[in-house]
């Protein structure tokens, strides 16, 4: 009786089957064209351009288009002052938003309807590309990767939903921690965090997206390309067809001829992708898990 109770549970509505194929499909719809990118970017230079859109397994074989882009004397310190800036950077934004979210979650915070009120209004309206241009140029900042790390140091969007995770945690065990003694920095990383992993995995992730796709700020106020990110110089040679420049002097009389230019942009694509695909894995554990999970194995 009880296999067929579960059986029972088991077997899909239709309407659960329709929604199934309908996602499979939009999954498809964004999971072709990147396989077809990393297919294009692996096959051999002579037969890449008449690859179609849709086709997924490479047409022959080649490194060719990857030896170029990691022998390019800009593409891998861009490469590496892209993970330094992630790094740092989602340190940092890990670091003040778990603060300010723990501040902003205790009891009797005084004014902290005003203070949200405030930060909400500083969400909602950007005071926009001058007014920070100006402040970085005050700082004494322009030129530098500090200008790009602190000036978004902390987003209210992932602020409040912290807030949200932090908040979940029952305010008995907080009382308890207090009653034993613990201050609030003791508080914080010894119970908050620990029962907040799931939030915090998901705002480490969405932060070290976001600084790993910096290129508009970059653009703006990092003006070396040897400080630049990569995403600045990946425009350069994608979006403004610099592919005399992603050659290199070296390379460009011998391969000039055999390469196909966009199978060396998508091997470029691919390059700036997998460092922060790699991250993936290290996060998606803590999404099924509970926000009490950490006092359970307490």
């Amino acid at each position: 009786m009880a296999r067929l109770s579960y059986a029972k549970r088991r077997m899909l509505t239709p309407g659960q089957i329709i929604l199934t194929v309908l996602m499979l499909l939009l999954a498809l719809t964004m999971l072709v064209p990147i396989l077809n990118i990393i297919a294009n970017s692996f096959s051999d230079p002579a037969k890449s351009p008449s690859m179609s859109g849709l086709r997924i397994i490479p047409d022959g074989f080649s490194l060719l288009n990857y030896s170029i882009v990691l022998s390019n004397t800009t593409i891998m310190p861009s490469l590496w002052n892209s993970v330094k800036i992630t790094i740092i950077g989602t340190l940092i934004n890990i670091v003040l938003t778990t603060m300010a979210a723990y501040a902003l979650t205790r009891p009797g915070l005084r004014f902290k309807q005003a203070i949200m009120v405030f930060l909400i209004i500083m969400m909602l309206f950007d005071p926009g590309t001058v007014p920070e241009y100006l402040t970085v140029k005050q700082l004494g900042l322009m030129g530098s990767q500090w200008s790009v790390i602190l000036v978004t140091a902390v987003s209210v969007y992932y602020l409040i939903i912290m807030m949200r995770y932090f908040n979940a945690v029952p305010q008995e065990i907080c009382e308890s921690a207090t009653i034993d003694g613990a201050g609030h920095l003791r508080m914080l990383f010894s119970i908050i965090m620990p029962l907040s992993m799931a939030g915090i995995a998901t705002i480490t992730m969405f932060y070290a997206v976001v600084r790993w796709n910096e290129y508009f700020r970059a653009g703006i106020y990092i003006t070396k390309n040897s400080k630049t990110t990569l995403q600045v110089i990946l425009r350069q040679y994608v979006v403004s067809n610099d592919t005399a420049t992603l050659i290199g002097d070296k390379n460009i009389a011998k391969y000039v001829n055999i390469l196909d230019y966009n199978a060396l942009k998508n091997a470029t694509i691919v390059v700036a992708i997998i460092p922060i695909l790699m991250l993936y894995p290290l996060v998606l554990k803590y999404y099924t898990k509970d926000v009490l999970a950490g006092s359970v194995k307490g």
